[in-house]
């Protein structure tokens, strides 16, 4: 992630981004800026929003697209690939 530290006027809280992740997870289809800020109870800066996205797709957990953004973790993945590198790994 590449954010100048004199840029950020503030950092996003761990459950604000919590919220961000749930509302794109339960999404049944891809969803815009503006629609994300309709679904927060509680308002949010936009710079703050475009940090949690940088953040968000870094990560590989969304996917921003033309039609808008869409999750694309999945968790089912992630554990099987731990089960078989523990699995492989020997101690």
């Amino acid at each position: 992630m590449v954010i100048n530290m004199q840029e950020v006027l503030h950092y996003p809280r761990l459950d604000t981004i919590l919220k961000i992740e749930k509302i794109l997870k339960t999404a049944k289809g891809p969803v815009s800026k503006n629609e994300i800020d309709r679904r927060l109870k509680t308002q949010i800066m936009r710079p703050t929003m475009n940090i949690i996205l940088e953040y968000l797709e870094e990560s590989g957990k969304i996917a921003t697209l033309k039609e808008g953004i869409i999750w694309i973790y999945a968790t089912d993945a992630s554990r099987k690939l731990k089960a078989r590198l523990k699995k492989s790994v020997t101690v």
